[in-house]
């Protein structure tokens, strides 16, 4: 299980998914000058306190922990590959759409502070979710690499 290449990606892209909870991804400073932050947990905002969360994504951090338990579990399935196959391709589906939340909710931050959602506003979480598709990819090249394998074999047997 372990020494297969495919759970190396499957546990880079779990923890890629949590890195969410560390990195904003985006950052921008509201019309009063504060810097103001997006992570997946919510909306922050610099005080001279420190920090201080001003809005709740509930929902989008519970989805953001299920999708990055769900590489964790695959790694489990090592025995039925074509179920590995398919938990990843829905997995990379649900990380796009979560992308895509993402996306929506900074944009509607931003826009209530009537400005626009810019290239330097990005912070480094949004570029978390396309490597864990990335990374789901090469999980399931790994897996369609053993099945053709397994395949050989079977035909060299028979």
């Amino acid at each position: 299980m372990i020494q297969r290449i495919q759970t190396v990606w499957l546990l880079l892209a779990s923890i890629t998914l949590f890195l969410l909870f560390l990195f904003p991804y985006l950052q921008y400073f509201d019309n009063f000058g504060t810097a103001m932050s997006i992570k997946v947990t919510g909306i922050y905002q610099g005080v001279s306190e420190g920090v201080v969360q001003v809005k709740s994504f509930i929902l989008q951090t519970i989805v953001t922990v299920i999708l990055g338990l769900v590489p964790l579990v695959t790694i489990f399935y090592y025995k039925n590959r074509k179920k590995q196959l398919q938990t990843i391709y829905l997995n990379i589906f649900l990380v796009i759409l979560l992308a895509v939340w993402f996306y929506v909710s900074s944009n509607n931050a931003v826009i209530e502070l009537n400005k626009n959602l810019v290239l330097e506003n990005i912070g480094i979480g949004a570029l978390l979710a396309p490597l864990d598709i990335v990374f789901l990819f090469l999980a399931a090249k790994g897996i369609r690499n053993d099945e053709k394998l397994i395949k050989s074999v079977d035909r060299l047997r028979g």
